[in-house]
């Protein structure tokens, strides 16, 4: 299939600007990042959404306007994988793209409509990164330029201290032999559509995975969202981790104090809050693209 319908056009001028927009917002969030790897200077906690995520600074650089939508003198998009650039000039995703992805449409829209229905469950404290570490000793060790702010006992006696309530299977499947046992829910792939919650700092930032592996049939506007979202969430993941960031400008939250584990639901409850109207928009788009 070669064809493409527009349902909206866009005037040069306008998705040029859009364009030049998206350009900034990257280089804004992304140039640092870009610097350290050209120095080779790593960071524990950013890099984690260029390494994990699998996604390069170029890819999200580049701005989509979604499925449906016409660029008026839109040549140089014939370029890129999945677009067609009719006679007039106009360039457009091709449908022949939806057809080849609609079961990965329909997977993410199904994953993140149920994640939604369910209340909110707080209270984990982040312990996954203490679970990875847990009885590991350095070969457990994730971030080796990183201390331990307690040391290997004193992260021990933590994760010993506190039940462990994680449902996110891609945190839980990094726990170590002797604390994925101590888990509340013993998660595998196939059961992971049963469990994911939106309280979830994972299952807020892996919105911003769910939103790319969907391009170019999303806009890049919600996947650059989902982006900073991620963001946000992941420095909160690793302030309550066991491991010691301040050298990198980070105060921990010390999730084994009560102060601490109040401060870390509240911040927790925060991003949950911010993930919603994201996860809506983006199971929205994937209920649209399958009715097309």
């Amino acid at each position: 299939m070669t064809r493409s319908v527009a349902t909206l056009a866009l005037a040069h001028s306008e998705w040029t600007a859009r364009q030049s927009i998206h350009f900034d917002k990257v280089e804004q969030l992304v140039g640092p990042h870009r610097a350290r790897r050209s120095a080779g200077i790593s960071h524990p906690v950013h890099d984690f959404l260029f390494t994990y995520y699998n996604f390069k600074p170029a890819q999200l650089r580049r701005w989509h306007p979604g499925y449906g939508v016409a660029l008026e003198n839109g040549s140089s998009y014939a370029e890129f994988s999945g677009y067609r650039v009719d006679e007039s000039g106009c360039a457009t995703v091709d449908d022949s793209v939806l057809e080849r992805r609609r079961n990965t449409v329909e997977f993410v829209g199904n994953l993140l409509s149920r994640t939604a229905s369910r209340p909110a469950v707080l209270g984990c404290f982040g312990l996954h990164e203490w679970a990875m570490v847990y009885r590991g000793g350095e070969e457990a060790i994730r971030h080796q330029a990183v201390p331990l702010r307690l040391g290997f006992a004193g992260t021990d006696a933590v994760v010993e201290s506190l039940p462990l309530k994680c449902t996110h299977f891609d945190a839980f499947r990094f726990f170590t032999p002797d604390a994925a046992p101590k888990n509340a829910l013993t998660l595998v792939r196939e059961t992971q559509i049963d469990y994911e919650q939106p309280g979830c700092l994972h299952a807020g930032m892996d919105l911003y995975k769910w939103a790319f592996k969907l391009l170019p049939l999303v806009d890049s506007d919600l996947v650059m969202k989902c982006f900073e979202h991620a963001l946000l969430a992941r420095e909160l993941d690793m302030r309550a981790s066991p491991y010691d960031l301040s050298e990198y400008g980070y105060s921990p939250i010390a999730i084994e104090t009560p102060a601490g584990r109040a401060e870390y639901v509240r911040q927790q409850q925060q991003l949950a809050d911010r993930a919603m109207p994201l996860r809506a928009a983006l199971t929205k788009q994937c209920q649209v693209l399958l009715e097309m």
